[in-house]
């Protein structure tokens, strides 16, 4: 099948896209590709939280994998990614989050984000997005295996 992606607008990223991307992951790599296209030609947008940069960073810092931490830098803060503050708003609306639904923290920051900006679709492999009301949620695999 493959991702559909809008023509135009606001794609918000969870930390597993970046991720996937980065380390070309066997099952996601490919199927992330007409995003990053999308993306290159100007024809969408891609956004995500500042706490990305914090997520996809331990594991390559734990490791001293300075070429990894490179490679995600570069991604997240020069590619003309979008990483939104975490503004005092965003954490309320977070905290909200939490209050009425299982995320965790980091996760509640991300969809209390994405939904600050009006995204037009939320790309993750987490389900438990999927109880977000208001939030467009795409779970990679469920692409893969429909």
């Amino acid at each position: 099948m493959g991702l559909t992606l809008p023509a135009s607008g606001i794609i918000y990223v969870d930390t597993s896209v970046i991720i996937y991307t980065i380390e070309s992951h066997p099952n996601y790599y490919s199927l992330l590709q007409p995003l990053w296209i999308k993306f290159q030609l100007g024809e969408i947008e891609i956004a995500s939280s500042e706490l990305i940069l914090l997520e996809t960073l331990v594991v390559p810092l734990r490791n001293a994998d300075t070429a990894l931490v490179d490679c995600y830098e570069q991604l997240l803060l020069y590619s003309g990614v979008q990483l939104i503050p975490i503004s005092q708003l965003i954490l309320r609306q977070a905290a909200n989050l939490r209050a009425t639904t299982n995320l965790k923290t980091p996760d509640a920051i991300h969809a209390a984000t994405a939904l600050s900006i009006s995204c037009d679709q939320f790309i993750t492999n987490d389900k438990g997005f999927r109880n977000i009301p208001g939030l467009p949620v795409v779970i990679l695999s469920e692409i893969l295996t429909p």
